[in-house]
């Protein structure tokens, strides 16, 4: 396992509006300080979906504060529920949280730094900045979102960044173009990423075509992102033959796990690939939403992270399950 998570209760100390869509909870862990953590760390946080426990990633906003953590959540009506959950609390309310684990690899040793954000990829971002200026001014921020409006800590990172700050609005005529920008970008620069799936898709397929190294850029993601909206779809077991139907608002490994197929995993977030399972046959596509395979592993359609990845029509895996195994 990459992480051992270590559980503990914490009290929803303060709830603040950033946009119409995105909230920030700050937490206050019972039985610590509240662990220092390292640039583009995350939590898991417990959560309750239709009165069934479940678990949820969110990025810690900026650097370690004693004594609390802060997270951010976009109230997504098509998510699988974990924002429902959350914006519906008030302060006061309970919740079990893990200790902050971190999968984004950062090279301190650089002279220039690009930060891009996509909507929410903001959060792991704020704290990004605040740690590498105070190691070198030649930091700058890229942020694509809809509306100025849908910019939260937009304030924040103005006052951090100045002019090096540039917001991207779609709805201003204010595309971010990656080939562009990456361009533009000395050539030790390292860049870090946070945005939907479909936008680090983009960001690496340039990355790659400016001839950088694969390395340089490092990402933090929200796996639930995909090419495809979410829908039903099924998935059949080859040695069984059993067939289930995956909700739109549930995951592959949730629906295999409650059935007794107990599927190892780790991160749910598409990052670590310890959940991954090999495809038998595929009656329709597979919305391959993790970032732990490459691009020529996703088109050869062999594994999924079912963690995070879906289907539409019908996927037939194994599980590497036997019946006789001891």
């Amino acid at each position: 396992m990459r992480f051992e998570d270590h559980w503990t209760v914490a009290t929803l100390a303060g709830i603040r509006d950033l946009t119409p869509d995105i909230r920030e909870f700050t937490l206050r862990p019972d039985d610590s300080a509240g662990q220092p953590y390292a640039v583009g760390s995350h939590i898991k946080v417990g959560v309750l979906i239709d009165g069934q426990p479940d678990v949820r990633s969110y990025s810690l906003i900026g650097e370690a504060a004693p004594g609390l953590y802060r997270i951010a959540v976009r109230r997504a009506e098509d998510s699988r529920g974990g924002s429902r959950y959350l914006w519906s609390l008030a302060p006061g309310a309970r919740l079990n949280i893990a200790a902050p684990a971190s999968l984004m690899q950062l090279d301190w040793q650089r002279e220039h730094y690009c930060l891009v954000a996509g909507g929410i990829g903001i959060t792991p971002l704020l704290g990004a900045a605040q740690a590498l200026l105070r190691k070198t001014p030649n930091v700058s921020l890229h942020y694509a979102v809809r509306s100025r409006r849908d910019a939260a800590y937009a304030d924040e990172l103005a006052a951090l960044l100045g002019d090096r700050m540039t917001i991207h609005a779609a709805d201003e005529g204010r595309r971010l173009v990656m080939t562009g920008l990456f361009a533009g970008l000395p050539r030790n620069a390292a860049v870090l990423f946070c945005g939907p799936m479909r936008m680090l898709e983009e960001a690496r397929r340039a990355w790659s075509a400016d001839g950088r190294v694969a390395t340089d850029l490092s990402y933090e993601t929200f796996g639930s992102s995909g090419q495809f909206a979410a829908e039903p779809f099924r998935v059949r077991l080859r040695d069984s033959g059993e067939e289930f139907v995956v909700p739109r608002d549930r995951t592959m490994l949730d629906v295999l796990n409650a059935a007794g197929h107990e599927i190892i995993a780790d991160c749910r977030r598409g990052e670590c690939g310890i959940c991954a399972v090999d495809v038998v046959e595929v009656d329709g596509t597979i919305d391959h939403r993790d970032v732990f395979f490459s691009a020529a592993q996703k088109a050869d359609n062999r594994k999924l992270c079912p963690c995070v990845s879906r289907a539409h029509g019908v996927v037939t895996i194994d599980t590497l399950e036997r019946s006789d195994a001891v």
